[in-house]
């Protein structure tokens, strides 16, 4: 199955290429770095896996990804910095090696998972997705995971579990604004219902652009879930956990009027402060039209059977 948007895509609307660089091979040297001092343990211990990265049947075939550097440099990562740019430097000192997941809640296998043991269970995708923000602007970003939901049923669920609540790390000491408990409750935490999280178009990333995940998009694990706004896609996660219930969720706390906890694209429901109907695309040139947003941001015929009218219109 090769996911498509809801209608052809312009050259017009998307990334100009000639602002792309041609983007390396699949981990083409990713592990030209093998010293131990620069390369995480976690992608060391799994040379032959980063190898073989494979393309994936869900990527969306017609896309140009977003520069990557514009991508690196262009992030929202509160605990660090309440603008885009900052987190690229002060990310740095997140300390991510060695890394584990707790998995814990309605599961038959609880337990503290190292990163370097999940990838060796799981396969690697290049998936190439739209990213599209609740503030309204859209990249394209050629992300490397594997599914959400094979890890998920190695761990064996129970038949209880409804929901999952994802957490993000902890790190007061390098993330500044977790230290003074700005703005937000910390730790970040999101979630999804069992189904969302199951579905095949799911994913956690660990690379982008060929190479590790850089730490100011998420490294070394993040939530990638293309049909809802960003702020789902956690990063940095240390714990998943299977619930009965729907979990809080930072946003939904903070703001429950303007961050639902379905969050899924949808052109139609304005954000309380703006509208949803129209995208800026970042990359784009200087005089491209905002591209029109697409319900579901173009994975409707995957995932539109999830939801209700009901869900549809009522999406904060």
């Amino acid at each position: 199955m090769i996911i498509k948007t809801q209608k052809a895509i312009a050259a017009s609307e998307i990334t100009d290429a000639l602002l792309f660089k041609q983007r390396r091979k699949i981990i083409k040297s990713l592990l030209a770095i093998t010293g131990a001092s620069i390369a995480p343990a976690w992608a060391s211990d799994n040379k032959s896996t980063w190898q073989n990265v494979a393309k994936s049947e869900f990527s969306e075939k017609l896309l140009t990804p977003t520069p990557a550097e514009l991508i690196k440099n262009y992030t929202n990562y509160y605990e660090f910095a309440f603008n885009k740019e900052d987190s690229t430097e002060l990310a740095q000192s997140l300390s991510v090696d060695p890394w584990s997941v707790e998995i814990s809640g309605a599961v038959e296998k609880p337990g503290n998972y190292h990163l370097e043991d999940i990838l060796r269970q799981h396969t690697l995708e290049e998936r190439i997705y739209r990213f599209r923000c609740v503030e309204a602007w859209s990249m394209v970003v050629p992300w490397i995971g594997f599914s959400l939901g094979h890890l998920i049923k190695s761990v064996k669920p129970l038949s209880t579990a409804r929901f999952v609540k994802f957490t993000t790390i902890e790190q007061p000491d390098v993330m500044r604004n977790q230290r003074s408990n700005a703005m937000l409750t910390w730790p970040y935490t999101e979630g999804l219902r069992m189904d969302e999280a199951m579905h095949p178009l799911t994913i956690l990333a660990v690379g982008m652009y060929g190479d590790i995940l850089p730490k100011q998009n998420g490294a070394p694990l993040r939530l990638v879930v293309p049909w809802k706004y960003g702020f789902k896609s956690i990063k940095a996660i240390v714990k998943i956990e299977l619930l009965e219930k729907p979990p809080l969720t930072t946003w939904n706390q903070a703001a429950p009027s303007e961050y639902g906890f379905y969050a899924n694209v949808n052109p139609n429901v304005p954000h309380p402060r703006w509208s949803q109907n129209s995208e800026r695309q970042l990359g784009s040139r200087f005089f491209s039209p905002r591209r029109q947003t697409e319900l579901f941001n173009g994975y409707g015929e995957q995932v539109a059977a999830l939801y209700s009218d009901m869900d549809l219109r009522h999406f904060f």
